[in-house]
């Protein structure tokens, strides 16, 4: 199982699950993080918080914790 977090920069994956439960779970995907999408990562900060993502032509910023939640293949 590898998870968004592990993916290195300039790199693309596609989400396969998301874990995580209720209103976590939600957030994810009301930024658009759904089974299925491709996620492009853009840059990590140094000590790995937060991530900067592209999804679905946006940018995005998520934290760790939330990034490890979001499995990916």
């Amino acid at each position: 199982m590898k998870t968004l977090r592990q993916i290195p920069c300039g790199k693309t994956a596609r989400v396969s699950k998301l874990h995580g439960e209720g209103p976590v779970k939600r957030r994810i995907m009301d930024m658009g993080i759904t089974k299925g999408v491709d996620v492009f990562v853009r840059k990590v900060a140094p000590l790995g918080d937060p991530v900067e993502v592209t999804v679905r032509g946006y940018e995005l910023s998520l934290r760790k914790a939330d990034a490890e939640m979001i499995e990916v293949e």
